[in-house]
């Protein structure tokens, strides 16, 4: 039977998500014992014998997932999503499939459903973070797999390795979190790859399962691609496992995402504060706040979120300049997050100062520099101006009548008084709210 798009039940699914628009990514497992990133194993060609010790040293007495949580939403975020096994087959939860997970090491924790309860008692909506690729797992293929730590190795070929034994034990593990830890908001599965996309996993079965568990969770786009590639719902020719939204990772994309016929597409961004997802101790290559700020307003102008990534180190601890990141991108967000929650891209051509966001009458002109004369409020009726406000502090902003803009008079320009400082040096936020 051919699978039917149900856009409707779509649209209530995805409604919450898009509304919020700010989330917290958390990578976190055995790698931040080694602290050179979540994919040491691959790119030092580790085999499980040198791996696997690390989960008996594994005891992060510092790890506070409310304290993660109220980080969080101190932040401006809404949701956060955590890995509940990365592609080294660690699980931060109690699997009843595997003994390579956090209940087995010195911690004895199962770290999902201390997640979980934290994010829904700071009233944030909570997901997980899922790998389809497991390098630890026998039935996984090794020997000239592109990714696993043993892949130039031929001692490690795949004879007596049985792929069907390995996706069993894969959905297993995904109706244990579909099922024993609440209502989930989201499924983040990471990824598909050369041959290894779609029905290799069985999609449709995995999917269906997921639904009939989850009816209301929303789930990415990677069971068919990976951080590129835009999927079967953005071809318009969607599949019984389409994910509800498009991932770019590591990029915005320069325009709004579409699909194949010009409908606009929910999409997240989700990239790193410095340049790795897990803990890397010398990496202290970190984007400032006002940049990260900037990029949400980024993300938002363009119709999607912002999914922004903390590496929590061994002890279960935010790193120092993560924490001072989020702080100030949360003050902020406390002046300024209604041009953020619910807002979406205002139809009007980015102007040179910053960009606008828009949500039902209000446009949020977003001034990353302030201008040499009044602001050009380009796309705007004059007529319909109702009133121009600072979103910060409430502050009427009235409109320029002055003589220097006399040869632009169909452009309505905002005047913000004799100071050439912005309130704001990282992004004063002017809201314009129209007429009905």
């Amino acid at each position: 039977m051919a699978y039917t798009f149900d856009r409707a039940a779509y649209e209530r699914r995805t409604a919450w998500y898009t509304q919020a628009r700010f989330g917290l990514f958390l990578h976190w497992g055995l790698y931040a014992i080694p602290a050179r990133g979540e994919w040491v194993r691959s790119y030092e060609n580790i085999p499980s014998e040198a791996y696997d010790p690390y989960a008996q040293e594994f005891n992060p007495r510092d790890c506070d997932m409310h304290t993660w949580m109220e980080a969080a939403r101190d932040a401006g975020m809404k949701y956060a999503v955590l890995t509940a096994k990365h592609h080294d087959g660690f699980c931060l939860y109690d699997s009843t499939y595997t003994d390579f997970k956090s209940t087995n090491t010195p911690a004895g924790r199962d770290f999902v459903r201390e997640f979980l309860d934290a994010a829904r008692d700071c009233g944030l909506r909570a997901g997980l973070y899922f790998s389809l690729i497991d390098w630890r797992h026998h039935d996984f293929p090794h020997y000239g797999d592109r990714y696993h730590p043993m892949r130039d190795n031929p001692a490690y070929g795949n004879e007596n390795r049985n792929f069907d034994r390995y996706l069993e034990y894969l959905h297993n593990q995904v109706r244990e979190l579909c099922t024993n830890y609440g209502k989930l908001d989201l499924l983040w599965f990471d990824f598909s790859y050369d041959h290894l996309r779609g029905e290799a996993w069985k999609a449709t079965e995995l999917m269906e399962m997921v639904r009939s568990l989850q009816p209301d969770v929303i789930i990415d786009n990677r069971l068919e691609v990976s951080g590129e590639g835009f999927g079967s719902l953005a071809a318009c020719q969607p599949t019984p496992f389409h994910g509800d939204f498009v991932s770019p990772e590591q990029i915005i994309p320069p325009r709004g995402l579409v699909d194949a016929e010009g409908k606009p597409l929910v999409w997240e961004c989700n990239c790193t504060m410095n340049n790795h997802w897990g803990y890397c101790a010398t990496d202290h290559f970190y984007k400032p706040a006002p940049m990260l700020i900037k990029k949400l307003v980024e993300c938002v102008s363009k119709g999607g979120n912002l999914l922004l990534n903390v590496g929590p180190d061994a002890e279960g601890r935010f790193p120092k300049e993560s924490l001072a990141i989020l702080k100030e991108i949360g003050a902020w967000m406390k002046d300024n997050g209604e041009s953020i929650y619910g807002c979406g891209p205002a139809g009007i051509e980015k102007p040179d100062f910053g960009r606008v966001t828009r949500k039902g009458n209000s446009l949020y002109f977003h001034l990353f520099e302030n201008t040499i004369g009044p602001v050009p409020l380009f796309g705007v009726d004059k007529e319909r101006i109702a009133c121009i406000r600072r979103v910060a502090d409430g502050s009427e902003v009235p409109l320029s009548t002055s003589w220097v803009h006399s040869d632009y008079p169909d452009l309505a320009f905002a005047d913000l008084g004799p100071d050439p400082v912005l309130p704001d040096p990282t992004d004063t936020v002017l809201e314009v709210r129209l007429k009905p």
